[in-house]
């Protein structure tokens, strides 16, 4: 993938993720267009269960669940080292 492409600009100037769908999952990428921004189910537009976002380096910044486009439960946010560094609880 070219670096020059990695991003839809719109007329605004506002960059829009590059965007893949395999298997049903969302993953959309980094401006560098290797390494994953994030993945997650989406449903009549809107994320629907479990998502997970990454660092530019590939390791796991946050996860969490959503429910037709809302979080809820618990969401981890980790450290650089991939250890849990948060967690808090998101109510309906």
């Amino acid at each position: 993938m070219n670096n020059d492409n990695c991003d839809l600009i719109h007329p605004n100037g506002v960059k829009e993720k590059q965007i893949e769908i395999i298997d049903g999952m969302t993953i959309k990428y980094h401006a560098n267009g290797k390494t994953m921004w994030s993945k997650g189910l989406m449903v009549n537009d809107q994320p629907e269960g479990y998502w997970e976002w990454y660092r530019v380096d590939g390791t796991l910044k946050r996860s969490g669940h959503f429910e037709k486009g809302e979080p809820v439960g618990e969401w981890t946010t980790y450290d650089e080292k991939g250890e849990v560094h948060k967690v808090t609880q998101r109510k309906k």
